[in-house]
């Protein structure tokens, strides 16, 4: 680390300096995920310490895919993001700093289009209308745990991994989970690092492994990813 640096201007120092090799080993879908996140992070407000930090997050999940011995990984897996700290105005300049120098780059294709086709994506797994975890809480609110998407056509669906099956109730450690991974903040994201393959679990995907892998490795792969390791 540099002289002056935080974790967050660091990990972005990073991207900047290995930009090609990022490029070469994230597919078409996750590297335009990845500019558009970083687009999201640059256009936070001023002063919103929260939101840059949710954009921050967001960023780092999209790196995931990153193979373990990757100087971006490798330092995603060093960073400490506890919650006092500093994710602020500094690490907004320096994305957008970082943006600047790319706006020479071919741009990826519309923002719009990019975040409507993982959406979609995430939408077509197997969920729960809102009126099936309504009734399985006898009309009560579910947990504000649960990841909850909202289908354009189909309204409000609840990924069903989050359940055991049989019409159980969800998973301790999945709402351990989106407690870590701010789900209540950024649903699309904690749903894309379920459904999406995890190195740091053999890279098949975290809820395929519900009941399968120990609790506490689902849970150390999530703080892994936010708080480092």
């Amino acid at each position: 680390m540099t002289p002056g640096e935080d974790n967050g201007t660091r990990v972005l120092r990073l991207i900047d300096e290995h930009l090609d090799s990022i490029r070469d080993r994230l597919t078409d879908e996750q590297y335009d995920l990845l500019l558009t996140r970083l687009r999201a992070l640059a256009d936070t407000p001023a002063g919103d310490a929260r939101a840059a930090r949710r954009a921050f997050q967001a960023v780092r999940l999209s790196l995931v895919p990153l193979p373990f011995d990757h100087p971006v990984r490798e330092a995603l897996d060093s960073v400490r993001l506890v919650a006092t700290a500093p994710v602020g105005d500094r690490v907004v300049l320096r994305t957008r700093d970082l943006l600047a120098r790319l706006a020479a780059t071919p741009a990826p294709p519309d923002t719009a289009a990019i975040i409507a086709a993982v959406e979609d994506r995430l939408l077509h797994a197997p969920a729960l209308s809102a009126a099936e975890v309504r009734t399985r809480y006898r009309g009560a609110a579910p947990p504000p745990e649960l990841i909850r998407l909202t289908d354009p056509e189909l309204g409000d669906r609840y990924p069903e991994f989050q359940f055991a099956p049989g019409g159980g109730a969800p998973y301790d450690v999945v709402l351990e989970v989106n407690r870590v991974l701010l789900a209540d903040a950024d649903p699309w994201g904690a749903a894309d690092w379920w459904l999406s393959g995890n190195p740091w679990l053999g890279g098949g995907p975290p809820a395929a492994l519900l009941g399968i892998r120990p609790d506490r490795d689902l849970v150390g792969a999530a703080v892994a990813l936010v708080e480092g390791a």
